[in-house]
């Protein structure tokens, strides 16, 4: 768990897991292994093991409590849930939920759910098994989602040619919130709990959003699959195997740095090992990353 405040605006972390993932040499389409090696130095042991040669990865959620609203950012894997030629993520076991609890935050109690995309690893928690039913995790709460992420995935669910575990993420997981009539479709500039605005970051997906957070003049930005791993930073320009449109994902991360390093909002992204988050400093063409370890600046 990590807590903080951005102005009067509570953010929580809530870790479903946490581990060495993918090789980086397969995760990055324009990985070169000089290059990476001249980054190892900092990148070991929280974003990079080198025994396996794998990316570290978080899995977890940001919880926003802005005093009237909970909102609950990006909803990880889920439990119980079949995904074939997944591992990492195929009928997990995690106690996310009594994580979720220890923060104080009872399901009943969030009121939105804002899914960055629509991918394995940000809606699980969207349902849980309940008699044999998929039925939303959340009860009360409006899931906010990209038009064009469900336009794509919803298409693609239909498809044989589409990936098992992917079309069951649709229909285990955004199906039954959006036949239960809690779904909401937004696009840039949408509000959320007065403090959060949508604002696009495509590319990963056709979709994929980011969330910008403003509170007493202090600024966070949530996003999602913009980057997974702190070495995309210095190395904005490489994209992960999973960016379906590479030239709009390399520019949407551009712009997102850019953004932080101007505004001076913490970058809090979905993947990142310890500390999490992070400050953004320009430099030429280039960003660094002036890491949050102890999120007293926040404040």
């Amino acid at each position: 768990m990590q807590d903080r405040m951005i102005g009067e605006t509570r953010v929580t972390r809530v870790e479903e897991m946490m581990g060495p993932g993918f090789p980086a040499a397969q995760f990055f389409p324009e990985f070169d292994a000089d290059t990476f090696r001249s980054h190892q130095h900092w990148l070991a042991p929280n974003y990079f093991d080198p025994a396996s040669g794998k990316l570290v990865a978080s899995i977890h959620s940001w919880v926003v409590r802005t005093g009237k609203h909970t909102i609950l950012i990006d909803a990880c894997g889920g439990n119980h849930k079949p995904r074939p030629g997944m591992a990492r993520f195929d009928m997990l076991e995690t106690p996310y939920l009594d994580r979720l609890a220890r923060i104080g935050v009872k399901p009943e109690e969030v009121d939105f759910v804002m899914c960055t995309h629509l991918h394995i690893d940000h809606v699980g928690w969207n349902t849980k098994l309940e008699n044999g039913r998929w039925v939303p995790t959340f009860p009360n709460a409006k899931y906010l989602m990209s038009s064009k992420d469900h336009a794509h995935y919803s298409a693609g669910a239909k498809s044989p040619e589409a990936p098992e575990y992917e079309r069951n993420v649709y229909n285990d997981s955004v199906l039954p919130v959006v036949e239960a009539g809690m779904a909401v479709m937004v696009d840039d500039g949408h509000q959320c709990g007065h403090c959060l605005t949508v604002r696009p970051s495509e590319g990963h997906t056709p979709g994929h959003i980011r969330v910008d957070l403003e509170s007493k003049g202090r600024r966070a930005m949530f996003s999602g699959d913009a980057l997974h791993n702190p070495v995309q930073v210095p190395l904005w320009k490489w994209n992960s195997v999973f960016c379906l449109d590479r030239d709009k994902a390399r520019q949407s991360r551009h712009d997102l740095l850019a953004s932080c390093a101007e505004s001076g909002a913490l970058l809090m992204p979905a993947h990142f090992g310890t500390p999490h988050a992070a400050y953004i400093k320009a430099k030429g063409d280039s960003f660094e990353l002036d890491w949050d370890w102890d999120g007293k600046r926040s404040a």
